[in-house]
């Protein structure tokens, strides 16, 4: 026996899927809408950033915003350097070389001193050597360490100086240093000196991005209501659905 619904039975499934398609449509819309507006904040706190650079003096980087503009002063550790593996700039693998900055009251600080190109073999690490044991002053912004995304992986500390690593905790970092760290890391301005490729950007992706997605997914509810209402007037002349 062929079971076969009904034509009402069948224009109310049709409601219904039609119903729930417009409703996650607009959730999905409203939910790129929220990013957007969030990483609008992101950007504009990363602008706000720039606009001065406070001295830090003995204080801790945490004591400013995040992105703040700062100048401090310390002596960079050239022996227990980090390198962040699985960093990528305009399509091209590297590492970014993260370095403590020893400051005075016992405070430690890894300055992120930009990106470096991967040499085509994981025996052969960049080098990353430093042109001066003396106190420098750095300034840079109020950073974090990269998170990574869904297909990277993790890799602690590991090896010889400078140690290879893949989204590290701070903790795992310090562990290694053996050295408490502070939670935020420097990031070197371009023009500092110490540095190599560095070309940061405000964090996520472009709030405009999420905007004309969040339009989208409402363009798409707004096309499924409208089908249905050209199907459901058909149906009520009596033609074909």
């Amino acid at each position: 026996m062929r079971w076969r619904l009904s034509p009402h039975l069948s224009a109310v499934a049709l409601t219904c899927a039609a119903l729930l398609a417009v409703a996650l449509f607009i959730r999905l819309g409203f939910w790129q809408w929220h990013r957007g507006t969030e990483g609008q904040r992101e950007w504009q706190r990363f602008a706000r950033g720039a606009e001065e650079v406070r001295t830090l003096g003995s204080e801790a980087l945490a004591s400013v915003p995040l992105y703040q503009r700062v100048s401090v002063t310390g002596t960079l550790d050239e022996k227990h350097q980090f390198l962040l593996d699985n960093r990528s700039y305009q399509g091209r693998p590297g590492y970014e070389v993260l370095t403590p900055l020893r400051r005075a009251a016992d405070l430690t600080l890894l300055v992120d001193r930009g990106w470096v190109p991967f040499s085509g073999s994981r025996a052969q690490l960049p080098r990353i050597s430093l042109d001066t044991d003396a106190p420098v002053t750095l300034t840079g912004r109020s950073g974090l360490l990269p998170s990574a995304g869904l297909a990277l992986g993790h890799a602690p500390p590991g090896g010889a100086w400078p140690k290879v690593t893949a989204f590290p905790s701070m903790a795992e970092l310090a562990g290694a240093l053996g050295n408490a760290l502070e939670p935020r890391i420097l990031l070197l301005d371009p023009a500092a000196p110490h540095g190599y490729v560095r070309d940061w950007q405000p964090p996520g992706m472009s709030p405009l991005r999420h905007f004309s997605y969040a339009i989208q997914w409402w363009s798409f509810a707004a096309l499924v209501l409208l089908v249905w209402v050209v199907m459901a007037v058909r149906r009520k002349r009596g033609g074909p659905p």
